[in-house]
């Protein structure tokens, strides 16, 4: 059987495999982009805390994928066999690229500028999400488009632990070798990781140029 045919006739599986994938990436890069930015913007208020921070995400990037699926299922709450898992997972991987893109967007914004809105009597909450957030946005969405094209590979090993996605065809594949069912599980991982990196880029660029249209 070819490729073509192989997912003609296992259409409505794959549809509900990449469904699976999509919602493990959205959900866990959603949480990811929440806990991410408040910590990038925490860390250049609070110099003391930049290297615990960026320590401790700098070290989850390192821990080999299966490894941390490993280490998280036996953990209450967090753990288990299913998505629960591969979610919390794939949120360690993508904090790295927010927490930094956020902190370096904001600490490169103008000086002069920040002056400038103190000087108009803007409090720091102001300054932040007036000025420094505006202008740092296309900076912190590189680093979510990052995160986000990261997950969309790693969330395949989700399949080991029964959360679904991609992944699934991945495994069962190799298990097989059968390259048509590896090949239907990584092509469609592929181009969701391409139409992430192209959506997300287009809104990068236009947040880029804003502040400066304006």
């Amino acid at each position: 059987m070819g490729f073509l045919e192989f997912v003609s006739s296992h259409r409505q599986e794959l549809l509900q495999l990449t469904w699976e994938h999509i919602v493990i990436v959205g959900v866990s890069c959603l949480m990811a982009t929440l806990a991410g930015v408040p910590l990038g913007v925490l860390i250049t208020r609070r110099p003391n805390v930049r290297k615990v921070v960026l320590g401790f995400a700098n070290v989850m990037q390192t821990v080999p994928s299966l490894a941390l699926l490993g280490f998280l299922i036996p953990l209450p709450f967090l753990g288990g066999i299913g998505a629960r898992t591969a979610i919390v997972a794939l949120v360690l991987y993508a904090l790295l690229p927010i927490i930094r893109n956020t902190y370096t967007g904001i600490v490169s914004v103008d000086p002069a500028v920040v002056e400038a809105g103190r000087g108009m009597g803007m409090t720091n909450r102001q300054l932040l999400f007036m000025v420094q957030f505006p202008l740092a946005m296309g900076v912190i969405l590189a680093g979510i488009r990052t995160a986000t094209v990261i997950s969309v590979g790693i969330g395949t090993i989700a399949a080991v632990i029964g959360a679904g996605g991609l992944g699934v065809y991945i495994f069962r594949g190799v298990s097989m070798v059968n390259n048509q069912m590896i090949l239907a599980g990584a092509i469609p991982a592929a181009l969701l990781a391409l139409s992430a990196d192209f959506l997300l880029g287009r809104l990068e660029r236009h947040l880029a140029v804003r502040p400066d249209s304006s």
